[in-house]
């Protein structure tokens, strides 16, 4: 019988001796010595070999394969065993298959006969000989040990040698050289597997004695197959993970060695995480196949005994184990809900991670652990009341302090909503939590929030309809039925709490026993659809009958569903306004999510979702590629549909209700879409195209001019506009689309429509400038009729005063843009405008008198000249851009020519060419650029400031001077200055000379005109000046900064937009006036605070961050506007925000430091320490802050700057390492200690000052007795020396003994003066003592101590008399008597 096998730490500890009676190898093969043919006849055999030893016999296969199971316990092939597999690494891919395809089979060939030892008898015979049983299973164990031994180590050599080879490129070029065809390690691997975990559910208690089982075996088969798990590519393999599994699983729960196994799940989830899935399924398969939770329940309690504060300091860990949990609860749920109490208390825990995985298992357990709710109704009631604890708790987390997990509650929340978890009677308070939620200052909880609420809209219990007022409506008239019906079936309904399920085919029960109309029902098989209802499925409508339900509790339930949907409805329209914030959101989530909850707002026809809409278009000019193309997505699912009809009806609605600003990004949107297919418009009548938004948009084109011809019944003027409108913005594009159409819109545009509809004519100006070259070309020789149309347009009076002003505007461009002789023309029109106005005479119109050349005056309307200096104004600045083009098309020709005679030259081979070539590079041939320019700057120049008598509008520009010069005149007719003074800035941009003349003026006129609208015009104009003549405007910057405390909103906002464009566009230097612009920044009016920011946004994206260098400066600035401390705050809280880097934020450490030194005001040492502690301190910030102790060092006594040191190091200790918290914790000691010491001293110095000012009010009190004495003894001087003694303690006015007085100038350590009282009466003497004692009583520092005595009995009048001792005054001792 051989010794039994124990299992080593290692393969080599086998040929090691031991004492203990053991199986060990004996005479082990050096196989690395061996040649390969010699290794193969080792393990396949041979005829006849020769090895090291003299030994000579069959292989280690054939001797397996052709023996006895237990010949491997044998000394000869254990050894040769042993050394086959020390070796296996480098034998042959044929021997490797064959000795562990040998030992695999000897293995599961011993498992069923373990099982027959239970039925063998006591002794076997064996060739004769008696074998007892105890021998029998002695070698079946032992067997069984060396099998799995052997097979176990091949794995582990095998899986290390292919870690190996994977890490080194050589061993991989050689792997793939290597034949693969005989040695499948995978297949023979998951074989080897499965078959060891059918090793552990074979009887060992047969083996091993029961309940004996052996500790080692299991340890290592356990060990070896927790190994396993650490290897990621492993696991990919089905069979080998299944077996895995089974191992785990068996070991676990039928052989009760939960604890280890527990234990080392939870070391592998701490480490890998890409194992927890996988356990997880291990975990799960233990339960289905064994009925036995004891695994999963032990990993539960002993990941919720864990210290919260492990998860802390381990991430990864705390990640990993709450990934495990919540595969868990989505695995065994009801096994997880019975011991979710050891988990919940760990939601007081620090780690956001874990709390993540808890809100995950709670949304696992509320779908799925409360399905099958038990018969018993005492069980079903504590189910129900643990799913609504559960769901109280994820209410509850939705204001955790991690953002983290605020956004995985929501998220959870959408999953519940989608599974239709959510009770009504949940769903609005859920609703609610979700729209606080979109507050959150936390981008994603915003996004999950928004996320939430589209989700709720998609699966709401109401219906597909969710208009208030109809809710509304409907509540009314099944309230008014509930009425009635009440008194009269009082006596027959059934108990509150019982719904009864009526027969009725109108009615509808929810999941929580609500009875719902089925029209305000969404049935889970019935979901709402993704996409949007379009205008022809809106049919609902209200209907004025009752349904007639017949059952007092189901109007009951329909009533408590009509308002429960009415305040979801207004719950989701109160998030309008927020919606329309998050649009104009930093953070390009915001704005995505924003339009995709708008857009499902509008499906369910939620009030207020269609003007909220129209906010997100101009977003369209988002540099942002994602918001871009949200905005185009959602404006061709509202606006884009496949009736053509329909589809341009939408579009000229929206044209006609948008604004100018609207109108151009609905143009930029049209424009887009049409140039992304090229389809024409002949081909689209022809042919079947596939579906897209350019080929609706084409073939709607036909439909719009439809509308604009009046061709379909019903349209209106106001249609026919915009359908125009909607076709010039395509034509920017497609400038073609007008071409066919052009007299309709000569006729139309300017016909009787266009009094019925005056912006038409605007429109009709609009679509003439976007013609083709050709239909221009056309107009120029066959248009005199048009621009007699024109003509009469902007010198007529057709059109209303506020309309001509918008279509002249347009008229006089279009002139310039298709008239062959513009300046011709334009003159013509500026006298016929000129005869209209001074032809006229006031009488039912205001006029006003003007002096045009300063000797004759005329009276004339002030409307009439309003719109004449409007004329000349624009066709001045038309004139402008128009000698512009002209210039720009002489250098194009020029250009085009020389190109040419450079080429032919060239191909001519002419010698001159390099000539010329060089005269060019020297500037010798520049003479015709010098003459076009000065060309250029003569015509520009006359356009305003010209000396002829025919310059028109050079001849009306000092009279226009003049008129805005007039401020009594201007004043009486604020229309008329508003035309003047926009013509006045207009002239100003054109010339240099007439600016700089009319500067002043200007400046004035922005700051003192009591017209908002004139102030509003003024300071956009001072933006063009700017840009036009920058040297000109430098002087005059502040007064440019200075709009921005004007009083009016309209010219704060339009400021604030100038200074923007001017200095992000680099045309003003940022100067120290910036200030300004961030008071704005806490601005009364929410839309120019949101430009403010804007800005400064921007701003801090400019090279390496303006803000950084402006800060200090804007904070000194700040101290002197007496800005409130919470306007303060926040202006510097934004401003630091927009600061970034490290490396500026320490630089900003440095500077607030320093400012401390040079300020004594305390009110500005709180805002310096208020804006250190906004900085995001880094080691070496805070490094900054420690060395620049000294500098602060005076302020730390103020306790409000104290608070800000104390914010500042707790920020600082969040994200320290734990050597430097050491030093913080120092820093704070010492901060706290030195701000003790400050406030003592101060405390010192106040009480020692304010007792010296008391004793220098003493000593000028005495100081005035002496003078006083003195006196009162020269006047004394000539009296008798027998004159009568005044006892001073009874002198009138005087409470107090001449002893106390004494003692009160002892205290002060003043003595009385020697004083001569010569010639002093006695009614001085008595003044002079009252007036003493009067000034010790108000000020000696012992006053409070000195009680007044009670008087003594009067004495005659022969006692009160001048004291005689002139040394001191002595108090005097009266008797009684």
């Amino acid at each position: 019988m051989a010794p039994p096998f124990i299992f080593p730490s290692n393969l080599e500890d086998l040929e090691e001796e031991s004492d203990d009676p053991r199986l060990s190898v004996v005479s082990p093969i050096d196989v690395t010595s061996l040649r390969p043919s010699e290794l193969d006849e080792l393990v396949k055999g041979a005829s006849h070999y020769r090895l090291l030893i003299d030994f000579v016999g069959e292989g280690v296969a054939f001797d397996l394969s052709d023996r006895d199971l237990f010949c491997i316990e044998d000394q000869d092939v254990f050894d040769r065993v042993y050394s086959a597999v020390k070796g296996f690494s480098i034998l042959s891919p044929s021997s490797k298959y064959n000795l562990a395809e040998t030992i695999r089979s000897n293995l599961a060939v011993l498992l069923p006969n373990v099982d027959s030892l239970s039925r063998a008898p006591q002794e076997s015979p064996s060739g004769g000989v008696q074998i007892p049983l105890n021998d029998r299973i002695a070698a079946h164990r032992n067997a069984l040990k060396i099998y799995a031994y052997f097979l176990v180590t091949i794995i582990l050599a095998e899986e290390s040698k292919q870690d190996t080879a994977i890490n080194s490129k050589g061993a991989a070029q050689s792997s793939k050289k290597m034949p693969t065809s005989v040695w499948n390690f995978m297949a023979i691997r998951s074989r080897i597997i499965n078959l060891i975990a059918n090793s552990l559910e074979i009887n060992l208690a047969l083996l091993f004695g029961p309940g004996d089982t052996d500790v080692s075996y299991l340890s290592f088969i356990s060990k070896f197959t927790f190994s396993l798990f650490e290897n990621q590519a492993l696991l990919k393999d089905t069979g080998t993970k299944d077996g895995l599994g089974r191992i785990i699983g068996c070991i676990t729960t039928k052989h009760k060695r939960t604890a280890e196994s527990c234990a080392s799940i939870l070391h592998l989830i701490y480490r890998f995480d890409f194992a927890v899935p996988h356990l997880a399924e291990v975990i799960a398969a233990a339960v289905n196949k064994y009925g036995d939770g004891s695994l999963a329940i032990a990993l539960v309690r002993e990941i919720g005994r864990t210290d919260p504060k492990d998860y802390v300091r381990d991430g990864l860990g705390a990640e990993n184990v709450g990934r495990l949990i919540v595969e868990l609860a989505d695995r065994m749920p009801r096994l997880i809900s019975t011991n979710i109490g050891v988990l919940i208390p760990h939601f007081g825990g620090e780690s956001y991670k874990i709390r993540n995985a808890l809100v995950g298992v709670l949304g696992k357990l509320v779908v799925k652990a409360f399905n099958d709710l038990e018969k018993d109704q005492s069980s079903k009631i504590m189910r129900l009341r643990g799913k609504q604890a559960m769901l109280d708790i994820l209410i509850e987390r939705c204001k955790d302090v991690s953002a983290y997990t605020r956004s995985r509650v929501l998220q959870v929340w959408a999953e519940l909503c989608e599974e239709r978890a959510v009770s009504i009677g949940l769903w609005n308070e859920l609703a609610s939590v979700a729209s606080g939620r979109l507050e959150d200052k936390s981008a994603m909880v915003r996004k999950s929030a928004l996320n939430l609420l589209i989700t709720m809209l998609q699966h709401n219990p109401f219906g597909p309809v969710l208009r208030a007022p109809t809710f509304g409506a409907t509540l009314e008239k099944y309230k008014e039925k509930l009425q009635v019906m009440e008194p009269a079936c009082s006596d027959e309904c059934a108990s509150d709490g019982e719904i009864l399920s009526g027969e009725d085919p109108h009615k509808a029960v929810s999941g929580d026993g609500d009875v719902l109309n089925e029209e305000s029902i969404v049935q889970p098989e019935e979901s709402t659809s993704d996409s949007l209802i379009s205008s022809s499925q809106d049919q609902t409508q209200e209907n004025t009958s009752v349904p007639d339900i017949g059952n007092l509790e189901q109007i009951k339930a329909l009533v408590a569903s009509l308002e429960a949907g009415l305040q979801f409805s207004k719950c989701i329209a109160s998030t309008m306004a927020i919606l329309v914030q998050l649009l104009a959101s930093s953070s390009v989530t915001d704005v995505e999510n924003s339009i995709l909850l708008l857009m499902r707002c509008r499906q369910f026809q939620i009030d207020g979702a269609e003007e909220s809409l129209l906010k997100m278009l101009p977003l369209v000019f988002s540099q942002d590629k994602s918001i871009y193309e949200a905005v185009e997505n959602a404006f061709v699912s509202i606006y884009i549909r496949k009736i053509p009809s329909e589809t341009a009806l939408n579009l000229l609605n929206l044209a006609i209700n948008s604004s100018i600003g609207d109108l151009a990004a609905v143009e930029c949107l049209i424009c887009s879409l049409m140039s992304k297919g090229e389809i024409s418009q002949s081909t689209v009548r022809v042919l079947v195209l596939p579906f897209n938004e350019s080929f609706l948009l084409v073939h709607c084109i036909s439909a719009l001019w439809d509308y604009f011809s009046f061709n379909i019944s019903g349209v209106v003027a106001s249609q026919s506009r915009g359908a125009l409108s909607v076709l010039c913005m395509a034509a920017k594009s497609s400038p073609g689309i007008l071409s066919s159409h052009l007299q309709d819109i000569i006729d139309i545009g300017f016909g009787r429509w266009a009094k019925v509809e005056p912006l038409l004519a605007r429109t009709a100006c609009v679509a003439l400038e976007r013609l083709t070259e050709d239909d221009k070309e056309k107009l120029r020789f066959n248009g005199s009729k048009i621009f007699g149309v024109l003509q009469s347009l902007v010198t007529g009076f057709l059109l209303p005063e506020r309309i001509w002003y918008a279509a002249a505007d347009k008229a006089i461009s279009t002139i310039y843009s298709i008239h062959p002789a513009p300046e011709t023309f334009a003159a013509d029109l500026v006298k016929n405008s000129l005869t209209s106005v001074f032809s006229h005479t006031a009488s039912d119109e205001a006029g006003c008198q003007v002096d045009s050349d300063g000797n004759k005056s005329s009276t004339v309307l002030a409307s009439k000249l309003g719109r004449f200096l409007f004329v000349i104004s624009q066709i001045a600045l038309n004139q402008l851009v128009y000698v512009e083009s002209c210039v720009r098309k002489i250098r194009l020709e020029k250009s085009k020519k020389e190109k040419a005679k450079y080429e032919s030259e060239v191909t001519d081979g002419d010698p001159v060419c390099a000539a010329e070539g060089i005269n060019a590079e020297l500037g010798i041939g520049a003479s015709d650029d010098v003459i076009i320019d000065s060309l250029y700057e003569k015509a520009e120049k006359e356009i305003v400031c010209s000396s002829s008598d025919r310059n028109l509008i050079g001849y009306c520009a000092p009279f226009l001077s003049k008129l805005c010069k007039n401020i009594n005149l201007i004043q009486k007719y604020p229309d008329l200055q508003a035309s003047a003074m926009l013509a006045l800035c207009r002239l100003m941009i054109i010339d240099a000379d007439f600016c700089e003349a009319n500067l002043q003026l200007l400046f004035t006129v922005v700051e003192g005109a009591p017209s908002e609208t004139v102030r509003s015009n003024c300071t956009v104009a001072l933006g063009d000046l700017t840009v036009r003549f920058p040297n000109l405007m430098e002087p005059w910057t502040e007064n440019m900064y200075a709009r921005l405390r004007d009083p009016s909103t309209s010219v704060r906002k339009n400021a604030v937009l100038v200074l923007s464009h001017l200095i992000l566009n680099d045309m003003m230097k940022v100067k120290g006036y910036i200030d300004e612009m961030a008071v704005r920044i806490e601005d009364k009016d929410e839309r120019i605070s949101s430009l403010a920011k804007l800005f400064f946004h921007e701003l801090s994206k400019k090279g390496n961050n303006p803000i950084y260098s402006l800060l200090p400066d804007i904070l000194g600035r700040l101290f002197s506007q007496n800005l409130q401390e919470q306007a303060f705050c926040n202006i510097m809280q934004f401003l630091i925000t927009s600061i970034k880097k490290d490396k500026q934020m320490e630089g900003l450490v440095e500077k607030l430091c320093n400012r401390f030194s040079g300020v004594t005001d305390t009110k500005q040492w709180e805002c310096i320490a208020y804006c250190l502690s906004q900085l995001t301190f880094s080691e070496k910030g805070l490094k900054k802050l420690v060395d620049s102790f000294k500098v602060y060092e005076h302020v730390l006594s103020e306790d409000s700057v104290m608070d800000y040191f104390r914010s500042i190091i707790n920020k600082c200790k969040k994200f320290a390492k734990p050597e430097l918290k050491l030093c913080i914790e120092e820093f704070e000691e010492k901060l706290n200690k030195f701000h003790a010491e400050r406030k003592e001293q101060d405390a010192t110095t106040r009480n020692a000052m304010s007792h010296h000012k008391k004793v220098g009010k003493l000593r000028s009190i005495f100081r005035d007795k002496k003078g006083t004495v003195e006196n009162g003894r020269n006047d004394n001087d000539t009296e008798d020396e027998a004159s009568e003694v005044i006892n001073p303690s009874q002198s009138e006015g005087s409470g107090f003994t001449t002893t106390e007085i004494d003692q009160a100038a002892d205290h002060s350590e003043v003595l009385s003066p020697k004083t001569s009282r010569k010639g002093a009466t006695r009614s001085k003497v008595k003044a002079s003592k009252r007036s003493l004692i009067r000034e010790l009583k108000t000020s000696s520092p012992t006053q409070s101590n000195i009680r007044p005595r009670r008087r003594d009995e009067e004495v005659g009048a022969n006692s009160r008399r001048a004291l005689s001792t002139p040394e001191r005054i002595h108090p005097v001792k009266l008797s009684n008597s």
